[in-house]
């Protein structure tokens, strides 16, 4: 599918709740805004996080299922899923892998967003090993395991019909070959990262360092110095 042909569903799937606000929010809202239905999954519930928590995994688990639920609510995401993982010990499994597909036979995305199975040796922080597991078993979720009908024969007894996924769209990518300018939406990703309130505490701090990065990305690009963009690696998957 060619990028300027905007899909009428997408699915983006990351590892944490705020992964996909931090990578791919003002995106999105550019999409829902196109009128495009965008559904976000989880992969695990972000128990593990809060440097600071006072509760158990469970109440973080709890807090961190609304803030995520709030903070797509912001960018025009009204179906939020998560699957339970647990958080820090994620493997690409065979049983993920059927997960998300049967998320994708569900929601029969035109288009996805995942993170890069790739590790970035110049900046190691993407590289969180959830993320790395999360993009290998969501790539092999879209091919070849949502289209092959004997794949997962569970799925086919759940009335769930193969679908092919047209293209994916990697996040920290090894070869970044799109840059989507999220200047007028910047607002909307800045309020859904404030959302996630146990994982940041000084929102103004991540909105400068924030709208630096986005700019030399928008400059990389050659949207203009005074703009602001996300970048993709696009992957065709028909």
């Amino acid at each position: 599918m060619p990028v300027e042909n905007g899909p009428e569903r997408a699915l983006v799937v990351m590892a944490h709740p705020d992964d996909a606000d931090f990578s791919c929010a003002g995106t999105v809202a550019t999409w829902t805004h196109a009128g495009v239905g965008v559904t976000y999954l989880m992969v695990t519930d972000g128990d593990a996080g809060g440097d600071d928590r006072t509760g158990d995994g469970v109440d973080m688990a709890t807090t961190r299922r609304a803030e995520q639920s709030a903070a797509a609510e912001l960018v025009g995401v009204r179906d939020v899923r998560f699957l339970g993982y647990p958080d820090g010990r994620l493997m690409p499994s065979l049983e993920l892998r059927r997960d998300i597909a049967r998320v994708i036979r569900q929601v029969r995305p035109h288009r996805m967003i995942i993170p890069s199975p790739d590790r970035d040796w110049s900046h190691i922080a993407p590289s969180h090993p959830d993320h790395l597991a999360t993009g290998e078993a969501a790539i092999n979720a879209v091919y070849p395991d949502a289209r092959n009908p004997h794949a997962h024969p569970e799925l086919a007894s759940e009335n769930l019909a193969p679908w092919v996924v047209p293209e994916v769209w990697l996040v920290h990518g090894s070869a970044p070959n799109h840059y989507c300018d999220i200047t007028d939406v910047i607002e909307q990703k800045i309020g859904a990262l404030a959302a996630h309130a146990s994982q940041i505490s000084d929102i103004s701090e991540l909105d400068a360092a924030l709208r630096e990065w986005l700019g030399k990305n928008a400059a990389a690009g050659g949207l203009g110095e005074d703009r602001l963009a996300e970048v993709f690696q696009i992957v065709n998957t028909a």
